[in-house]
């Protein structure tokens, strides 16, 4: 957490190692007590300098490859699950900025500021969308879009016939903050600029840990942006959140330096969307509107508050043990197919919590598929007649899972003749990449039409996208709800 001081190289050899013991000392007393901002202001980061030599990597490429990494948090206001629907401010601004820019939104969700940055660095990621005060220390590790919005800091505790009132009350306190947040300099600045003296202590987690722990009475100050501490502070109406800590100040994403043309592409997007009124449309119905907030952020069927997907939960899981997969990824499928809603009907007339056509209702044993069970198990016997099916001609596991998905949207039939062109074509019949090329080329007459093909043309392209949302959904269902 804490570095060697910068007058440190300026010492002789036995100097130099008598102050790096009296360094390490201090580190083991502030990693255990918190630190104070007059230590942390004669210290430097000495860290490996992962920000000089970024990835290069721009918009050209991430148009080529057809999607876009974006970095956000799993919380109230950023990124969570509600009844098996993603959702967040900073989740639905990416989608439509993907949408935008003609690619696919891929989600990497970490509360671990550090990490985030050295991931942005590295190429594994494209976009910070953490909402992010602009300092000079931050414009070493990346570059910053144009201002999304403002946003202010202050302090969460309980209400109580003691709460703080004014900042020169938190004399000799201890405030939890998250890791790496703007929260350190803001409160360093009203030390110094008060001359009093409290502990600061960092730690991993996101804003809506460190409220939950004051709480749950673990701690009895954190600081976090106004907005998060508003929107909680309608569900836990015993926090008190008045104590300014830092007025308003311009928020932003953060990009590679070495990213001018993605930056330059997002930040007319944001000047469009603000002109349009769109991104203040969506601050009030995640910030403003405190009782939709409430009933979201609360329910058993949000990742933020309980582990559950659906009211079908158990007889999905139930479904998953029989197919032999994990039960989030049936449920992905189903979210997809009906948003758990047992009475959907599709404008081709598949019904259920699957979709299924009246045929496949009947050959698989479904009488009533508005039983959630009957339906859910007959699709689950049809997702085992496509395992099966591809068994043998693609063995491994997590690459028969995107064939048998494929073959659920689109039918087998196509699949398999795309899985037969791959196999003229010299690719690997038993990679979904390779099989997923074919089947999108099956709107071309010089393919569908080709002897090996037996079913003729289809708008592959839709099935592989729809594998695609399906394994995105799963990969947050896998992240976010426990199995």
């Amino acid at each position: 957490m804490f570095d060697i001081c910068k007058e440190q190289s300026r010492l002789g050899g036995s100097q130099r190692m008598k102050k790096t013991v009296i360094s390490l000392l201090l580190l083991l007393v502030f990693s255990i007590f918190g630190f104070q901002c007059s230590f942390l202001e004669r210290t430097e980061n000495v860290e490996e300098d992962f920000w000089e030599n970024p990835a290069q990597l721009d918009l050209d490429e991430i148009k080529k490859r057809g999607f876009i990494r974006a970095i956000v948090d799993n919380s109230s206001t950023s990124y969570y699950i509600y009844r098996g629907r993603r959702m967040g401010y900073e989740f639905e601004l990416l989608k439509n900025l993907a949408s935008t820019l003609g690619v696919r939104l891929h989600l990497i969700i970490k509360s671990d500021i550090g990490e985030a940055f050295q991931l942005l660095n590295k190429g594994k990621a494209d976009i910070i969308a953490m909402n992010f005060a602009v300092s000079e220390e931050r414009k070493k590790f990346a570059n910053f879009t144009v201002p999304l919005g403002s946003m202010g800091t202050v302090l969460v505790q309980q209400k109580r016939s003691d709460a703080l009132t004014k900042p020169i009350e938190l004399e000799d306190k201890t405030v939890f903050i998250q890791k790496d947040a703007i929260f350190k300099s803001q409160l360093c600045s009203l030390q110094r600029n008060l001359g009093i003296s409290f502990s600061i202590i960092e730690e991993k987690g996101d804003s809506d840990y460190f409220i939950n722990r004051v709480v749950k009475d673990e701690i009895e100050y954190t600081v976090v942006d106004k907005v998060v501490a508003l929107v909680n502070s309608t569900y836990y109406p015993d926090l008190d959140i008045n104590m300014e800590i830092s007025p308003k100040e311009d928020v932003a994403w953060a990009i590679r330096k070495n990213s001018p043309l993605l930056e330059e592409e997002i930040n007319k997007w944001i000047k469009s969307k603000d002109k349009t009124g769109y991104i203040r449309t969506l601050y009030a119905k995640y910030f403003q509107n405190s009782k939709n907030s409430y009933f979201r952020t609360n329910s058993p069927f949000s990742s933020l508050a309980g582990n559950s997907i659906s009211p079908f939960d158990d007889i999905i899981k139930k479904g998953a043990d029989n197919l032999g997969w994990d039960w989030r990824l049936l449920a992905s499928l189903i979210y997809k197919e009906s948003r758990f809603d047992t009475t959907a009907t599709s404008y081709a007339g598949a019904t259920g919590l699957l979709q299924l056509m009246p045929v496949t209702l009947e050959r698989f044993g479904v009488e009533n598929p508005n039983d959630p069970l009957e339906s859910l198990m007959g699709g689950v016997n049809y997702l085992k007649y496509l395992d099966k099916f591809w068994r043998e001609r693609v063995p491994e596991n997590n690459e028969r899972i995107k064939f048998i998905l494929a073959s659920y949207n689109v039918g087998h039939g196509h699949v398999l003749d795309a899985w037969k062109l791959t196999r003229k074509y010299s690719k690997n019949p038993q990679i979904w990449n390779d099989v997923s090329h074919f089947l999108k080329l099956k709107t071309n007459p010089d393919y569908y039409l080709d002897p090996v093909v037996k079913s003729g043309y289809a708008k592959g392209h839709l099935a592989v996208n729809y594998v695609e949302d399906i394994l995105i959904l799963y990969d947050s269902y896998r992240v976010l709800i426990e199995p």
